[in-house]
């Protein structure tokens, strides 16, 4: 039986890298007291892998979380990375995949934020910007859990909000 003890964080790798890099920027510090263990750190997919044995390991990670944090960005909602329509097993003519595998559509982020809500886990989103604008949110989680944005507009730029993050994730 595993504990659900990790905090799990999702997002747009490519499209918001530098606030999931925040996280763990405030993670690692000696000043700031941002505390997690990342599930992530449990088993690595290689990108080379195929998307369904990536989401296998996907759901290993989430099986030993208790806090899912999306983080969500511009592209965040419409991002298609990880549907088997993009996977070279898929058979377009009979549908089917040609390693046996059962054919699945939805994206990472997708996959990610159902088990999310199908396991009851904590559910933290945090907006990529100064405000929250659910529109950009995946809709199996547009209305569950906390939803805070991570910036704050002060003195005339934008800037991370530590204590938001922090007041949610712990």
């Amino acid at each position: 039986m595993t504990y659900r003890t990790k905090t799990y964080i999702a997002g747009d790798w490519t499209g918001d890298h530098d606030a999931i890099e925040q996280l763990h920027k405030w993670k690692r510090s000696h000043y700031w007291s941002l505390s997690f263990t990342d599930a992530h750190e449990l088993t690595q997919a290689r990108d080379s892998s195929l998307n369904c044995s990536i989401k296998a390991s996907l759901s290993a990670r989430l099986d030993a979380s208790k806090t899912f944090v999306l983080i969500v960005g511009s592209n965040t909602k419409t991002v298609r990375s990880g549907s088997c329509q993009y996977c070279s097993s898929n058979n377009r003519f009979t549908n089917r995949c040609e390693r046996g595998y059962s054919i699945d559509y939805r994206s990472y982020i997708e996959f990610e934020c159902n088990k999310a809500v199908r396991d009851r886990l904590k559910i933290v989103v945090l907006y990529n910007a100064a405000r929250v604008d659910r529109t950009k949110c995946p809709d199996m989680v547009k209305d569950v859990g906390t939803h805070v944005a991570m910036c704050t507009y002060r003195d005339g730029q934008y800037c991370w909000d530590y204590q938001t993050v922090k007041n949610v994730i712990d």
